[in-house]
């Protein structure tokens, strides 16, 4: 087996239809007219086969890159290799050229990556329904040709394994109702969102646009309960799933980016919402990581939420401070006053 690299060219991945990841960078990459070659199979799995070296972290999807020494470099977070594909390829940007909107769109990544994944997780494997609809689905949409018996099997192993990683992500008996409720909380908003304008930031794509929909696809897409939730509020969020599979053949121009100061109130709503349940985990999960506690709990939206540390996403709350640090004082201005009273404020320093 061999996967070429070298002038990237296309440029390869492996995941698997079932990770929201690999969903969410397959559509960038379409939107942005990058070649890709993926292959379906469980990175760490598919790296050992090829001889390269794994990540310290290894999830769906992972990219191969050439590195500077000729050797390929295996990497997986979907959010610097987004922007590692913009030195590399000219063209048809995710990222906004107002910086203080481009600060904006990457809370809005974030929060699909960070908080929305919470949502697909608990909907996949805390209902008996979607965990065996999973189960049964995902080994097969990695091999298909796999036998009866193997399926089984792999259903069985595969389920086991995520529903006891359910406290990971902090999902619970007690928890499940916060959740649920900002699914349907979010679904409505981007519902009455996507009335005035096709995307979250104006009339083209960010990568906050493919951070949520990455969510959505399995959410709306793939997983039962959640699936019937979104039919019944969002109907143009659904809508939305599909437009967003493939952008490809959209002519983005520049000023299809719509400012800070003129976007409709219901993006407020929607950051409202990121600072209702986000912003409190990131907050009580930093704390934790810092005092080097295993565990963390706090109030979300009026319930005890408790869960596991998490070191990565104290890295996000540090590197959302950063990039609103790197902002020049007139464009932290900007973002102060769309933020002012969504509860994200509560977060910068």
């Amino acid at each position: 087996m061999s996967i070429l690299v070298e002038n990237q060219t296309p440029v390869p991945l492996i995941g698997g239809t079932g990770s929201p990841y690999t969903q969410k960078m397959l559509a960038l990459m379409r939107y942005r007219r990058i070649p890709y070659a993926l292959t379906l199979g469980m990175p760490d799995a598919v790296l050992e086969q090829l001889g390269i070296e794994r990540p310290k972290m290894v999830f769906m999807p992972t990219f191969l890159f050439a590195g500077k020494d000729g050797k390929t470099v295996a990497e997986c977070d979907s959010t610097p290799i987004i922007r590692r594909l913009e030195s590399m390829y000219e063209g048809r940007s995710v990222l906004p050229s107002d910086p203080a909107l481009a600060f904006i769109d990457y809370l809005l990544e974030d929060f699909g990556d960070e908080w929305m994944t919470k949502c697909m997780f608990h909907y996949r494997w805390h209902f008996d329904e979607d965990a065996d609809n999973a189960g049964t689905l995902l080994p097969l949409g990695l091999a298909l040709t796999l036998s009866d018996e193997q399926a089984l099997e792999f259903k069985h192993m595969f389920t086991e394994r995520q529903v006891s990683r359910l406290s990971y992500v902090g999902s619970n008996d007690s928890t499940a109702t916060v959740i649920e409720a900002s699914y349907r909380r979010f679904m409505e908003l981007l519902n009455r969102h996507l009335a005035n304008q096709p995307f979250l930031l104006g009339r083209r794509p960010g990568a906050g646009d493919f951070g949520i929909y990455g969510q959505l696809t399995q959410l709306v897409g793939f997983d039962p309960s959640s699936r019937r939730v979104a039919h019944e509020v969002s109907p143009r969020g659904v809508a939305w799933v599909d437009l967003m599979n493939d952008q490809s053949g959209a002519a983005p121009k520049d000023n299809d980016w719509i400012s800070l100061e003129d976007q409709p109130d219901t993006l407020k709503e929607i950051l409202t919402e990121l600072g209702r349940v986000y912003v409190p985990a990131l907050l009580a999960n930093a704390k934790a990581v810092q005092a080097g506690e295993k565990t963390w709990s706090t109030e979300i939206d009026g319930q005890l939420w408790e869960q596991r540390s998490f070191p990565y996403q104290a890295k996000c709350l540090q590197w959302i401070n950063e990039r609103y640090q790197s902002l020049s004082e007139s464009d932290r201005v900007r973002v102060n006053t769309l933020l002012n009273e969504t509860g994200c404020e509560e977060m910068l320093t």
